[in-house]
């Protein structure tokens, strides 16, 4: 069964043989916690060795079974775990050499070629995986608001997505079609045991964004589920790192922002702070900013006035007058794109570019593996 954890991690800076293993078993996550017994780092860890040594180093005979044992010095079930990985990202193949034992070898007989059959594989999976999305999909364009900037002014979280075959739900309680995809992504984190359930804080937060519009809030998550701000932090980073979800300033609560922003400004340092530093006479029309200083002075101002007043300005020039201001947007996820599509192609596209680091990190490597 094809199965892979995909980690987005910058190109190594150098051609080290050793740096650029460590690299692809890392890109991999075929190293989940780095040991202290390894003195000399990653490159003592049996995936890395069993890559350097065997696979690497034998991309035409490949390595028995049996010799592999002996001189890793490892317990049948502890090298049986790390050659089911290998299999299951596609990287090595097995055969049987009708003795008992298997011999294990490079897909493609090189690493280029077993990058190049994984690649083909893993976004063939993928869109399987995001053509499953469309099922669950309840958000209106009209209920979106097209507007609103993107996430192109945040920094993007490096990539983070599983991506596995479709395969049956598992026979536990609770488990639904929704949460079982979400494991499979890695939306669910690393050992998804209690998050599985239907009525998970992971899952409902999902399946609130697949109905959402509008972004949704940390603050508006602690309300509706109950759970800590750190911990809902970081189940939408994880949601954030698959290139699904994106997190974006709340442009639908920018009138409320900005009476709050001119309201406590208005009290602190007055009407004429508000007219030349609060930026009023150089991003609002005259006669608005009579209508709101009137208002203001009479203690009736209302987030209803203010976007009233401020409809013809565009959504730039509402942001940059909270900015001068000195409001803050608050900030909220939601899906990425207003369609299933455009959300699947935001995701594969992020995959792209780790593949595309993948392809050059193998040429590399074997350039290397030659030198040696």
């Amino acid at each position: 069964m094809f199965r892979v954890r995909i980690e987005e991690h910058p190109l190594p800076t150098g051609r080290d043989r050793d740096q650029l293993i460590n690299w692809l078993v890392a890109t991999f996550g075929l190293i989940r916690r780095r040991g202290e017994e390894h003195s000399f780092g990653d490159s003592q860890q049996p995936v890395v060795v069993l890559l350097r040594d065997h696979f690497l180093a034998n991309p035409n005979s490949g390595v028995d079974a049996s010799i592999l044992a002996k001189e890793l010095g490892l317990a049948a079930p502890s090298l049986h775990h790390h050659i089911v990985r290998l299999n299951e990202c596609r990287l090595i193949a097995s055969k049987s050499e009708g003795d008992g034992w298997r011999r294990h070898f490079l897909r493609g007989a090189s690493l280029s070629a077993a990058i190049k059959i994984f690649s083909a594989e893993a976004r063939i999976v993928l869109d399987l995986q995001m053509s499953l999305l469309e099922k669950w999909w309840q958000r209106n364009e009209s209920s979106i608001q097209l507007n609103m900037p993107t996430s192109a002014n945040q920094t993007p979280l490096p990539l983070r997505l599983w991506i596995a075959e479709p395969s049956p739900l598992p026979p536990v309680a609770g488990v639904c079609d929704l949460s079982a995809w979400m494991a499979d992504l890695g939306l669910l984190g690393d050992r998804p045991t209690k998050s599985m359930n239907s009525t998970s804080v992971p899952v409902e937060l999902f399946k609130t964004l697949l109905q959402r519009g509008p972004p949704l809030s940390i603050d508006e998550a602690v309300e509706m589920t109950g759970a800590t701000k750190p911990r809902l932090t970081r189940i939408f980073d994880r949601f954030r790192a698959s290139g699904i979800v994106e997190r974006v300033p709340r442009t639908d609560r920018l009138s409320i922002t900005i009476w709050a922003a001119l309201e406590s400004q208005y009290r602190k340092r007055g009407e004429d702070w508000l007219m030349l530093k609060g930026g009023l006479n150089r991003q609002v029309p005259e006669r608005e900013i009579n209508v709101i200083i009137k208002a203001l002075n009479k203690g009736k101002l209302t987030p209803e006035l203010v976007e009233k007043s401020l409809s013809e300005l565009e959504l730039k020039q509402q942001m940059l007058l909270l900015n001068l201001l000195g409001g803050r947007l608050p900030l909220g996820y939601r899906l990425v794109g207003t369609s299933p599509l455009i959300c699947a192609e935001s995701c594969k596209s992020r995959l792209d570019r780790v593949l595309r680091r993948l392809r050059r990190v193998a040429e590399q490597l074997e350039e290397s593996m030659e030198k040696v």
